[in-house]
This record gives structure tokens, sequence and C-alpha cells, in this order.
């Protein structure tokens, strides 16, 4: 199993509990990314949203491009996943700048290709907003015009979204960066099985997991690609007694009135194909993560862990709250590496 953490661009994570300790700031962030080397986690996934989606649009919220380019002038071994919204970015003109950030962190960028679902926001900046099957189809002439650019010597494309005329990216990246993305619709994963090289799933019991896998496995298969990693978004809670981890869990998930940013959640659901039929517990913690139940003894996670590595899943994107103490915790107890 490799070890990816979500970066703390929002101040945290838990949407009902205002101040985790974890600043979004540049400082907190590249001190965290630097311990994180050290304590052997393997990635860290830079979200990229303008607005503060977890503790509401009028807090800061750090720029996921520009911190992705500073952290990797300063980090050495960690694998910079950075989410990248194709209707916020011109695919020419990034893959120049991605090109460079790649550069610059030795060979060590990745792509979280995100079709975007937050209509109030693309408004706000007034930026296109597509409809949903629309999304897909302009994320896939996206990925064809960065691709070309990054692969050929001069690249042109003629389609409904993006046009270039033998367009030239020089440097190009040390290798073609790992490009994840994510999505649950029909249109979602015919586009990733065909194009991208890694499915990354919200969090969900290993149970159900494994059949998304199966299905992406297939799907690949029938396009003749190479093998597809796949990862999944977790929230961990380890203590020495599973007593002491549900009552962590307990005063996470509590919830003394709608937090401020329960509208945007809710925008969120109306956008996608997910399940509309979620708890507002779950509301507390994003993606999903507290659906894999990673919360007890380090013996009870590891076991977790092994069930889904059999299941095929071969990254885990965990959140956690305070982050340094917590992600330190995690891999001392569970990864044995800190």
């Amino acid at each position: 199993m490799r070890y990816g953490y979500w970066t703390p661009v929002f101040g945290g994570w838990l949407r009902n509990v205002p101040d985790e300790g974890m600043a979004a700031t540049w400082e907190y962030t590249r001190d965290l990314t630097r311990n994180a080397e050290r304590w052997g986690y393997d990635l860290t996934l830079i979200a990229e949203l303008n607005l503060n989606d977890i503790k509401g649009i009028d807090q800061p919220a750090l720029d996921a491009w520009s911190t992705a380019a500073a952290l990797a002038a300063v980090t050495e071994t960690i694998e910079l996943m950075v989410a990248v919204r194709p209707n916020f970015h011109h695919p020419a003109l990034f893959a120049k700048a991605a090109a460079n950030i790649d550069r610059i962190a030795g060979g060590r960028l990745a792509l979280n290709v995100v079709s975007s679902w937050w209509a109030d926001e693309a408004r706000q900046y007034g930026l296109q907003f597509d409809q949903h099957d629309d999304r897909y189809a302009r994320t896939s002439e996206w990925l064809r015009v960065v691709d070309g650019l990054w692969t050929e010597e001069r690249f042109s494309f003629a389609g409904d979204f993006y046009r270039t005329e033998e367009a030239i990216c020089a440097p190009k990246p040390v290798k073609r960066p790992t490009v994840y993305a994510g999505g649950e619709s029909e249109k979602a994963k015919a586009m990733i099985a065909a194009q991208c090289d890694a499915y990354v799933m919200h969090g969900d019991p290993a149970v159900a997991i494994a059949p998304k896998i199966a299905d992406m496995r297939a799907r690949r298969d029938a396009a003749g690609g190479a093998p597809m990693h796949y990862g999944m978004a977790a929230y961990a809670i380890v203590r020495d007694s599973e007593a002491e981890a549900r009552r962590e869990l307990e005063r996470i998930t509590t919830v003394a009135e709608l937090p401020a940013g329960y509208a945007n959640f809710d925008q969120w659901l109306s956008g996608t194909q997910l399940e509309r039929e979620l708890k507002l517990q779950e509301y507390a913690v994003s993606n999903r993560g507290l659906r894999p139940n990673l919360i007890g003894t380090p013996e009870q996670l590891k076991e977790r862990v092994a069930e889904y590595e059999a299941v095929g899943l071969d990254l885990l994107l965990l959140q956690m709250s305070p982050q340094a103490e917590e992600m330190e915790r995690f891999a001392a107890q569970v990864m044995g590496t800190a």
C-alpha cells in the first residue's frame, strides 16, 4: 500500500470543528510536507478550489498550483498530486506551466483531473460551467491537448472546446506525469478507463470498493491500456484503544448546528450522480472519509488496510486532524515508518 495525504489547503477537513490547529498557510504546508517525507508518506494530494469548501467560502484557501510549485522546490521525494479543473485552465498554457513544475520537482508531479462540480464558484470567477456530460467531454479534449504538448514536438488539435496550431512545449516534463481521476457516472468511468492512469474513489468499505475496481479493470482491458492504479480517500483515527478512537470520532462528528459550508455540500450532491442519501454525520468529514472505518487501534487499522490491498487498492489518500500530530502517529503505529 502507498500512503498519501491531503494537503490541508482549507485549514483542515472537519466541517463542524472551526479551528483544527492547522492554518491554511504556506508555512504550515511547507513544514507538514517536509515532515511527511521524513515520516515515510509517498504522496500528497493538493486540492484545487478557489473558495473554501470546508470552513466556509469567506475563509482562506491556498491556491493549489502556486503551492505545488513552491513545494516542488523545497521537497525531495514526495509525489505532488495536484488537482486541476479543465474549465479553469487552458490546456496548452497549463501544459507549459505544469511541465516547468515537474522539472523543478525532478519528475514528481502528478495530476488529479477533476471535472468541476461547483457552479457558484465558476460563476463568481466568470468561468464556463458545463453540464455533467459536457464536463467529461471537455475533460477528454483537455487531456488530449495536454498529453499532445507533453509528448510531441509540435501539436495541432481542433475540437469542440479547444484548438492549437503547431504548439510547442519545451522543456517537457522529466517524465509524463501520472494522471489520476475519479467519478462514478458512466461518462466519467469511460473517459478515465480510456485516458487516465489511475482511478481514485471516495471512501467506502472494502466490499464496496472491490466491484468498482473489478469494473474499471474490465473497462481498462477493453480499452487496451496498461494496468491502472486504484486509490481511495479515507479519514483515519488511530488510538491505543478502540474506546479512545470512538471518543474522538464522536467529538468530530457531533453537530450542534449546520456549519457554514453546508450549502456547498448540498450543491455538490445536486451536481453529481453519487448517492443522495448521506447522513449529516458523514458531512462532518469530506469525501465519504468515514465509510472505510479506519478508526481504532493500530492492529485494527492494519487489518482493514490489508482488506483493501486484497481487493486491489494500492493507494490511501488520508485526512486526519490535527494533521501533523495525527500523521506522525499513523506513520509510527500503522505504517511503521516514523
